[in-house]
């Protein structure tokens, strides 16, 4: 079994669910692996849903009920792309019918209570992937491949963190392989709603932006699948973002921990969580463009390719440099574990951490917005040190970017930081802070946010990566 999960832009229009259901209709003719099928809500989608919600709880009642029109009028016209049978469309405007009355008398009793939870959120923000199952489902069927829609709330138990919802892998597994093999062993396609799952109790959740590669790499652990394949509008897992780098390459393999951190350090190509459930079980994934699906794409797997030591260049920008500074820091234990969780109170994830040798200053790096509330939560962490002097400043400089160096082995790779530092130097670029700690994979630098392109062309150049490859 092989899962294939397709994203919004994949499943944007009529006519590209059409293309999503052609490749599915292919591959199962040509290849003993049976497909199972994740989808992403249509293109916008999922956006109109949030602003519909938000929009409510602020007395707006006038807002989403324009959006269920546009919602309504999108999904009507892919429908009749979709399929040409006219109970199928029928019964296809039904269903959406019925999802966008439930959409609109839930936003009215938002805006009645002038109030959006989480969990209201959640159960707003998932109806994307409801409608896009069942036009995928539809397709299929038009081209002679028996399909069904499921709703990833009847497989996918979660706990109960509403907007980034973690599985429970003892519900998840047995629900999963009991609904959805049976399927597969008939022949019929299933086809899952991406990014959304449910609580033990039945409360809709969701995984994460992005998540219904999340939701792919899921069911293929519980499956166990053979493979999961992530069909987006790229070629695969590129060297740098080509609209910052053009030459920039198409990777044929990666690690797992190579695409790991390429994802969190800013790579668009895969959720940043996609690889967890896999990676233990060794399950490869593929990542594939399904506007050109001949291209081989990325294979994602355990094995690395040593003929490529740098493997790509990425950078999350916007940015802050949080420092706590202050000569009375010298020699007290336990000064960066206060400020570490002074910030986990805050809800705010630290992205890259600095300590100065003499234990005068900690500097980490958060995401520009975050900056004010970390900053409040370590002047109230610190009080009585900033009043007796041993701590002299807490402060913030914004307008910075992380750029990630990432690569298998590159640690015990002696002149790599000093090729990285001279090609920066070449352009006049800054480097303000510098991270290469214990994982193999990743030597990351701060930069201005305004150097932080030219950073990663110069990098990118260096090491020769637009010619596809790099062995030093």
């Amino acid at each position: 079994m092989i899962v294939h999960k397709f994203g919004g832009s994949s499943v944007g229009t009529g006519e590209r669910i059409t293309s999503v259901a052609r490749i599915i209709t292919d591959l199962k003719q040509r290849s003993e692996q049976q497909p199972i099928v994740v989808v992403s809500a249509m293109s916008g989608v999922t956006d109109y849903l949030i602003r519909a919600a938000t929009s409510a709880a602020e007395g707006d009642r006038s807002t989403f009920v324009d959006i269920r029109q546009a919602l309504a009028e999108k999904h009507r016209e892919a429908s009749l792309l979709c399929t040409t049978d006219p109970a199928e469309q029928a019964h296809l405007l039904e269903e959406q019918s019925e999802l966008l009355d439930w959409f609109e008398t839930l936003c009215g009793s938002i805006a009645t209570l002038g109030e959006l939870t989480p969990r209201g959120l959640d159960a707003v923000s998932g109806l994307g992937e409801r409608l896009s199952a069942r036009l995928t489902a539809a397709a299929l069927r038009e081209l002679g491949t028996a399909a069904q829609a499921i709703e990833a709330t009847e497989l996918i138990v979660t706990n109960g963190r509403f907007g980034a919802a973690v599985p429970i892998w003892d519900e998840t597994t047995p629900r999963v392989k009991e609904r959805l093999i049976p399927l597969v062993l008939r022949g019929v396609v299933p086809v899952v709603t991406g990014f959304i799952g449910a609580t033990s109790s039945g409360a809709p959740t969701t995984l994460g932006r992005g998540g219904s590669d999340y939701s792919a790499s899921v069911l293929g652990r519980c499956l166990p699948a053979d493979e999961v394949w992530i069909w987006s509008d790229v070629d695969g897992v590129m060297t740098a973002d080509p609209r910052v780098v053009s030459n920039a390459a198409t990777l044929p393999s990666v690690t797992y921990g190579e695409v790991s951190e390429l994802a969190f350090f800013g790579a668009k190509v895969l959720h940043p969580k996609t690889i967890q459930p896999v990676a233990d079980l060794g399950i490869p994934v593929r990542v594939l463009n399904s506007f050109a699906p001949d291209h081989p794409g990325t294979l994602v797997c355990q094995t690395p390719d040593e003929t490529r030591l740098v493997k790509g260049i990425t950078a999350i920008r916007d940015l802050s440099i949080v420092s706590v500074q202050g000569s009375g820091m010298m020699g007290v234990p336990g000064i960066a574990g206060r400020a570490f969780t002074a910030v986990a109170r805050a809800g705010v994830s630290i992205l890259m951490i600095t300590q100065s040798s003499s234990e005068q200053s900690i500097c980490f790096e958060i995401r520009r917005p975050d900056s004010p509330q970390v900053i409040e939560a370590l002047e109230e962490e610190f009080q009585l040190e900033m009043m007796r002097r041993d701590v002299d400043r807490i402060s913030a400089r914004h307008d910075v970017a992380i750029v990630a160096v990432v690569g298998a082995g590159m640690l015990g790779r002696p002149g790599i930081a000093s090729e990285v530092f001279s090609a920066l130097a070449e352009r006049e670029i800054n480097v303000i802070s510098i991270a290469q700690g214990s994982s193999e994979y990743n030597l990351s630098l701060v930069v201005a946010q305004a150097d932080a392109d030219e950073a990663v062309r110069a990098i990118h150049d260096r090491f020769q990566l637009g010619n596809g490859a790099s062995t030093r």
